[in-house]
């Protein structure tokens, strides 16, 4: 059998639970529905990003401006006993947990980046269950992380490193099904969180580095059934096959890295695509749709209703990990995302269909020049596009302006808050290649070192008038951000993702740190807000590594440094006293 270069060891303690432990169980768990889904109650957190719409908000007011800096840790909890994971060598990374708790009426679910599920009293961090996935033999992730779960009915569903879909009894922990979506060893897995839009249960690949074909797929949330399954890279007699030449289309990437974003209004669930494979645009010309874009699924049907492409031709492999965050604005439907090429746009989906409004740059690109007015198609400076057999640098580096790390947004305020890194760039030097499955199939190495004006700062935290498209304030960080943010009514963004294990509260009109607490370790993970009894909590797991590890690596090869961020690995509480 053919091995992935992609092999998990699994620790002691995690071979005795066999794959599942159970700590006691929960006797009153709240079933999840649509209506719970769409209008969450307050002091929930039921999906990644809180509402379908992606906003990341929190409409809880009591801890405030002025009361936050009084904010003391209530519980915490490592997530271990852990598998132990060994990385794709090429592609070296720690495990990282980034995955947001999720909270049912008082239950905390949690999900570790070695595909451990957690289940909590989110009052007081009892530990009422666990299970444990084992990975299989000879699978090495290339991104041992795992981003979320998806909650419906009486059920916890997530995707796994081996690309499977599985679904779990919310109130025990036992697992009740199992669905392969891809073959890990031609180079699929998942990372993402399922989302789930009346009983259908969405899904996407990675493996964009290994050539594979990319989809998002939906299973019936009771019977693990497949439904649909959309290609993100088309067929040659199908709409957007003209973009692909030859059979390049049959490799073409577009993995998805993360989880949509659902427009209740129109009925369409909009998911962001990664790169297009090989790496280097040269080797397959062409706009190669749906690459780089963000697609308007129906999700009963999986039909596509509409896209729109970032860039054509990708080429610096900046995949467009997050989707657009919806909102209404002056009474219109819009959309907006910062795209990882350095530019924000705004986005008219009204009626179901995206269509270009506004662009403009947030961190410096020397790459892009303008976009089209009409249409947001990008100019490219041929300079800075990679080529075969010639070294071409561009700016920023293939982590772009922004990577998976999500941005919140304030509806009261009109603001957007985004997690940037600005101040590096990249090279490639473009050669042919060949696929083979389960191979890397890149076509070119990667270079990423720091640009003028890094050692000022390369992470910042960026606030954004998204009617105005007007910049309102930035904070910079002397490291790199690779942190989620999340934000509350009362007037407050919270967030980590620096190398120092510093968790922040933000003045969300300002920009002023207001409070700061160092935790065990890094933060990747989005933080939420919940409330238990009327009191209002902030929760956020640690856990550094993968691609945050890798960018840091990076910069110490640079400049000679070598910069230990602390591992973390556990599940911290704060509440008011």
């Amino acid at each position: 059998m053919k091995r992935i270069p992609l092999l998990a060891t699994v620790s002691a303690a995690a071979i005795v639970l066999g794959g599942l432990a159970v700590a006691q169980g929960i006797d009153n768990y709240s079933p999840v529905t649509a209506d719970r889904l769409a209008n969450p109650e307050p002091g929930n957190w039921l999906i990644i990003r809180r509402t379908y719409d992606g906003q990341s908000h929190s409409p809880l007011k009591e801890i405030t401006p002025e009361n936050v800096s009084q904010l003391k840790e209530v519980w915490s909890s490592a997530t271990g006993p852990r598998q132990t994971l060994t990385a794709f060598a090429a592609l070296p990374a720690d495990p990282a947990n980034e995955a947001p708790v999720m909270v049912n009426d008082g239950v905390m679910i949690v999900s570790a980046g070695d595909n451990q599920i957690i289940a909590f009293d989110a009052k007081d961090g009892k530990e009422l269950w666990r299970y444990v996935y084992k990975l299989p033999e000879g699978l090495i992730p290339v991104h041992p992380t795992n981003r979320g779960v998806a909650l419906w009915g009486d059920k916890i569903y997530f995707a796994t490193l081996d690309a499977q879909l599985v679904a779990l009894d919310a109130k025990t922990g036992k697992e009740v099904w199992k669905s392969k979506v891809a073959n890990w060893e031609d180079g699929y897995y998942s990372t993402l969180a399922p989302l789930v839009v009346d009983g259908v249960v969405m899904t996407g690949v990675s493996g964009g580095e290994f050539g594979i074909r990319g989809f998002v797929d939906a299973y019936d949330a009771e019977t693990g059934k497949q439904v649909w399954r959309t290609y993100t890279v088309p067929e040659p007699d199908q709409p957007g096959g003209d973009t692909w030449p030859g059979d390049t289309w049959q490799h073409g990437g577009g993995p998805v890295w993360a989880t949509g974003n659902y427009d209740v209004e129109n009925n369409l669930a909009y998911w962001s695509t990664g790169n297009a494979a090989p790496w280097v645009g040269a080797l397959r010309p062409g706009d190669n749709l749906f690459t780089a874009s963000s697609i308007g699924l129906d999700p009963k049907t999986g039909e596509m209703k509409t896209y729109f492409q970032y860039h054509y031709n990708d080429t610096w492999d900046w995949d467009e990990t997050v989707p657009p965050v919806l909102m209404t604005l002056d009474g219109k439907q819009v959309a907006y995302k910062f795209a990882r090429n350095g530019y924000m746009y705004k986005l008219d989906r009204d009626g179901g269909k995206l269509s270009f409004v506004e662009g403009k740059p947030y961190v410096f690109t020397n790459v892009i020049t303008g976009l089209d007015p009409k249409t947001g198609r990008p100019h490219y400076d041929e300079a800075h596009v990679p080529k075969l057999g010639e070294r071409v640098e561009f700016c920023p580096s293939a982590w772009g302006g922004r990577d998976w790390p999500g941005e919140t947004f304030d509806p009261e305020l009109g603001l957007a808050f985004v997690p940037v890194n600005e101040n590096h760039c990249g090279a490639m030097e473009a050669a042919e290649v060949e696929y083979e499955p389960g191979v890397l199939y890149l076509g070119s190495g990667l270079e990423m070192t720091p640009s003028e004006g890094a050692k000022d700062h390369i992470g910042a935290v960026q606030a954004w008038d998204v009617k105005s498209m007007e910049k309102v304030w930035q904070v910079d960080f002397k490291m790199p951000m690779w942190g989620p943010l999340m934000s509350t009514a009362s007037g407050l963004v919270f967030g980590g993702g620096t190398g120092d294990a510093a968790f922040r509260a933000f003045d969300a009109k300002t920009g002023k740190i207001l409070w700061e607490t160092r935790l065990d370790g890094g933060i990747m993970a989005p933080p939420v807000s919940f409330a238990v009894d009327g009191k209002q909590y902030i929760a956020v797991i640690t856990g550094w590594g993968v691609d945050g590890g890798r960018f840091q690596g990076f910069i110490d090869q640079a400049w000679g440094t070598k910069t230990d961020v602390p591992p973390g690995g556990t599940v911290y509480v704060f509440g008011l006293e």
